[in-house]
């Protein structure tokens, strides 16, 4: 089973390479990000010691039980899924970063508990680039753009939370090609909000998963999210 992590790990490294070096970028510029959905501790400790540094998860509470048992390595933890109006708490003090704000509500209590604590909060916007209804995110559809770009900017006069880019969830597709156009969407959007406040970095691009990373780093993706590549299947829940 640790053979299996390192061995995945080894060809995802060489995947970002090669994509990198089709897009004439350096793998340097690419976080990869260890979903550890459903992993166990143990697992998580082998891909640490293969070299991964940044690990994401999709639920509070799964995350509240693991990170603690994994204290002594102090990763870097992401939180990449929906968060929920009452865990602005314990995703403040647990997580690195928030990948996933997809509201003005969220961030102010996001913002508000990062005030209790004293610390300064990086953030990612989650746009639905795909405008898919089963999916969260700023809606990014031109009859709701004003509203989108009125709870943007709300946002990024929060104190507390340091914007830094945006990430999205591209629609299922059957190819990986198929998933290309709504990446290059993050990116002219990632422009175009990047004209609107330049007061805000907007350094990072967090799209892509184990079907599609390739194509998103090729249309300029920092952040890769990947879980079965990297763990195998998850079991059936």
């Amino acid at each position: 089973m640790s053979n299996d992590i390192v061995t995945n790990l080894e060809h995802v490294r060489q995947r970002i390479a090669a994509a990198c070096r089709r897009a004439n970028r350096s793998p340097e510029e690419i976080t990869l990000v260890a979903v550890t959905k459903t992993v166990a501790p143990e697992r998580i400790r082998i891909a640490w010691e293969a070299g991964v540094r940044d690990f994401g998860e999709n639920r509070v509470q799964e995350a509240a039980e693991k990170i603690p048992l994994l204290h002594d390595l102090a990763p870097r933890w992401h939180m990449i899924g929906h968060v929920q109006s009452n865990k602005a708490k314990p995703v403040v003090d647990l997580f690195a970063m928030v990948q996933s704000v997809d509201s003005a509500e969220i961030a102010e209590r996001l913002n508000r508990r990062a005030l209790v604590v004293g610390r300064t909060l990086p953030i990612l916007l989650e746009m639905n680039v795909g405008q898919e209804a089963s999916k969260f995110g700023f809606d990014v559809s031109p009859a709701e753009w004003d509203h989108t770009s009125a709870a943007i900017g709300s946002i990024v006069a929060l104190p507390c939370l340091s914007v830094q880019g945006l990430m999205t969830v591209a629609p299922i597709a059957t190819s990986p090609e198929q998933a290309r156009p709504y990446f290059r969407k993050l990116r002219l959007l990632r422009d175009r909000l990047r004209s609107l406040w330049p007061q805000v970095s907007w350094v990072h691009l967090s799209m892509g998963m184990s079907d599609d990373f390739e194509v998103a780093i090729e249309e300029g993706a920092t952040i890769v999210r990947l879980g079965r590549a990297i763990f195998g299947p998850r079991p059936v829940e």
